[in-house]
């Protein structure tokens, strides 16, 4: 198992990557000083994992399991309100403890429900899709979507501990897979050229779910993340951590125009990395070969390389709904090279 320490004061917490860590007591237990415990999941990672962590959390606690629909379409108030109504029906106070146990959007839902339940409870994030591993879990953002756009409600908000077990990915889907291998990309891409090389060598035993390869990947990813959130928590808008929206102000825009869930958040942003590098191409900041690299990178990881069919203007509309956005402006995350 590898410890990863995300440096941010009073608020620091550790991020665990490794296998067989989620029927592991010492780890989870280690992190929970109250008898009463909400494991919020949903109805796809609930018949596979809910009864190994209830197992490993003990006897000795009240633990009220939530599940939810699957789905990026139930990343919204009316779920979040069924964890509202579940927590004050069961009466639980600002001492229970949350657990996320499923992919980015139970993760995101969640620490936002820990974040604003009584103005603020603990939680832990259980991540299980690479994506979330990799990304959504770690860095403190929460939050629901609105009709209007992708997490415009949210806090940043962190978690007591991240617990990325490697051996939940071998019951992902490969679609989803491929999904959180945008993100692993991403890294590479905006901070760390050795480890995009690495990836280029590696992305047949990344697909084939190779254990060492994952946790190669996860911990890698989550490095350069944990370095980049220390730097800038709270994503200043001129901070380093703006960087790590690479391709997502088009990935975004993709995934309102077509509907959520229709295009996985990780497909949206595969897509907008390449908008993004052959902008940068075309600008003359990036080096045709390295668009080339990038292109063939993330069509290895078999992810989308060219977006839906929309219109320049719907783009446009729907990037000026950007968190990103200031004063009207649209602001894209571009690159001078790979790395």
């Amino acid at each position: 198992m590898k410890t990863i320490n995300i440096d941010l004061g009073d608020r620091s917490y550790p991020i665990y990557v490794g296998e067989q860590l989620i029927s592991h007591p010492t780890i989870l237990n280690d992190h929970i000083h109250t008898d009463h415990v909400v494991i919020v999941t949903n109805t796809t990672v609930a018949p596979l994992y809910l009864d190994t962590v209830t197992k490993a959390l003990g006897d000795d606690k009240s633990i009220l399991p939530i599940i939810l629909p699957d789905g990026e379409q139930y990343k919204n108030t009316e779920t979040l309100n069924t964890i509202y109504e579940a927590l004050l029906k069961n009466k639980c106070d600002r001492e229970v403890m949350l657990i996320a146990l499923g992919g980015g959007v139970i993760g995101d839902i969640t620490g936002f429900a820990a974040a604003s339940f009584m103005r603020g409870v603990k939680f832990i994030q259980m991540p299980t899709t690479l994506l979330s591993q990799v990304d959504s879990s770690v860095g403190g953002k929460t939050g629901i979507n609105h009709a209007l756009g992708k997490n415009m409600i949210g806090a940043f908000y962190q978690p007591q501990c991240v617990i990325a077990d490697v051996d939940v990915l071998k019951t992902l889907p490969k679609r989803e897979l491929s999904a959180g291998l945008a993100e692993v990309i991403k890294y590479g891409l905006i901070r760390d050229a050795a480890f995009f090389a690495w990836l280029e060598k590696a992305m047949p035993a990344l697909i084939n779910k190779d254990s060492s390869a994952l946790i190669e990947a996860v911990i890698r990813s989550c490095e350069n993340k944990a370095d980049v959130v220390a730097q800038d928590e709270f994503e200043s808008s001129k901070g380093i951590r703006a960087t790590l929206n690479l391709g997502h102000t088009f990935g975004h825009a993709i995934e309102h125009a077509m509907g959520y869930g229709n295009w996985l958040h990780g497909e949206a942003v595969a897509a907008g990395m390449v908008m993004a590098a052959f902008l940068s191409k075309e600008l003359g900041w990036l080096k045709p070969d390295e668009f080339d690299r990038t292109k063939q990178l993330i069509a290895a990881a078999n992810l989308p390389i060219n977006p839906p069919d929309m219109s320049i203007e719907q783009f446009i509309d729907l990037m000026q709904l950007d968190k990103k956005s200031q004063g009207g402006h649209i602001h894209l995350i571009l690159q001078k090279a790979i790395g």
